[in-house]
Formats: structure tokens, C-alpha cells, sequence
């Protein structure tokens, strides 16, 4: 990957598209088939104290910390947000987030709805929310069981985790019921591309502007 260009170079400033839902409505699938098609976007990489499920690697997945790491790096600011969720903490590294907004790239964040907040906190005109919503809590259920990761309790505590998840819909800029993963998918990458057209995205624009009117 060639280094990112420095900001006074930059055609538009980088946003932050969230995409939060409640666990197995499907983000996680719909952020990768986003990030195999939008070359200018980088998935932003969490830490967590939850432990690696199958196949998951460190630095490509999350940064996978004790507790007491975790509470260092957001005691001493090294994060952007940071949240808990099912008894874990989940943050978001504040540096590559920061360098990659300036050099006009854009970051996705798969975060749930305390992070998403406290990330619009810090960075208010760069984030862009999206949450999609199961066609019902039955499929929901259906899908978590389909994973074949977690035991019937563990189902049953995502379940009623994903009820207090959805009732924060209404902080979302946009939100989505993912019935069709090709149709969520084609959604959600429309609004990245209206969201990147924006003026307030586009720092030359004014110049261009004044430059297009003399002539």
C-alpha cells in the first residue's frame, strides 16, 4: 500500500462510515464485501479485551488486550472512543484514525452504539452512521444459531442484548433492514459515495469554484 499523501494534498478530507448492528444481523459480512470494492476505504481496527475466536489474528482482526492494557492506552488518550459491550471493552486507536482522515482516505468502523456516539462526539462533521436492522428478532435468532460458535445461552444473551442494541436506531444517520445481503450492501455503498460529494468533504472546492467563474 503506497503512503498515505499529506493533507495539503488531499482532493477531500477522509469520513468515518459506521456500520453498527446488533450481533449476527450481519455487518460484519456486509463491511467485508464493502471493503473489497471501495479501494479508497480501510477498515479501522479495534482493540478489545474479548478473547480471539477461531481465526482471528492480532493487528488484522483486533488488538486483542488484558484489561489492564486496555485501561492504560484510554487512561493515557490513546483512543478515540472507547465502550463496553457483553461485559467486554472495545476502543478505537486515535493515530491511524487521525492520519488517514487528513490524507483523503476513508475509515469503517464496525462499532456498536456507545462508540458510534463518542465518535461523532470527537469528530462531529466527519462521521457518517449507518445501522442495519434484522428483518425480525426470529431471524435474528435463526442467524446467531447458523453460526455454530456460541451455546444456547450465550445465543439467548445476544438475543437480549441485540433488544438494547436496536432501541439506539434513531442516533443512526441512516439505518437499513438487511433482508437482501446484496441489496444492504449496494444501500450502504451509496451512501459512502454521497457521502464523500459532500462540499464540507471537499477543501478545494471553493478555489475551484472562483477559479471556474473567471474564466
Amino acid at each position: 500500500m503506497n503512503p498515505p499523501a499529506s493533507n495539503a494534498h488531499a482532493e477531500r478530507r477522509g469520513l468515518c462510515l459506521v456500520l453498527s448492528a446488533a450481533p449476527g444481523v450481519g455487518k460484519t459480512s456486509v463491511s467485508r464485501s464493502i471493503l473489497e470494492t471501495e479501494p479508497e476505504l480501510s477498515l479501522s481496527i479495534s482493540a478489545t479485551t474479548r478473547q480471539p475466536r477461531p481465526g482471528e489474528v492480532e493487528g488484522v482482526h483486533y488488538y486483542f488486550h488484558t484489561p489492564e492494557t486496555f485501561t492504560a492506552v484510554a487512561e493515557a488518550g490513546g483512543f478515540i472512543e472507547h465502550a463496553s459491550f457483553l461485559g467486554r471493552h472495545y476502543g478505537t486507536p486515535r493515530e491511524p484514525v487521525e492520519r488517514q482522515l487528513a490524507a483523503g482516505r476513508d475509515v469503517l468502523f464496525d462499532i456498536e452504539w456507545q462508540g458510534h456516539r463518542k465518535l461523532r462526539a470527537a469528530l462531529p462533521q466527519d462521521v457518517v452512521g449507518i445501522f442495519l436492522l434484522p428483518p425480525s428478532m426470529a431471524e435474528l435468532e435463526r442467524r446467531l444459531r447458523n453460526r455454530a460458535q456460541d451455546s444456547d445461552e450465550e445465543i439467548a444473551r445476544r438475543v437480549e442484548a441485540a433488544r438494547d442494541e436496536i432501541v439506539h436506531w434513531n442516533e443512526f444517520d441512516h439505518v437499513l433492514v438487511n433482508r437482501d445481503f446484496d441489496r444492504t450492501v449496494a444501500e450502504v455503498r451509496a451512501i459512502l459515495h454521497a457521502a464523500r460529494s459532500h462540499r464540507t468533504r471537499q477543501p478545494r472546492l471553493p478555489g475551484f469554484v472562483a477559479e471556474l467563474l473567471q474564466r
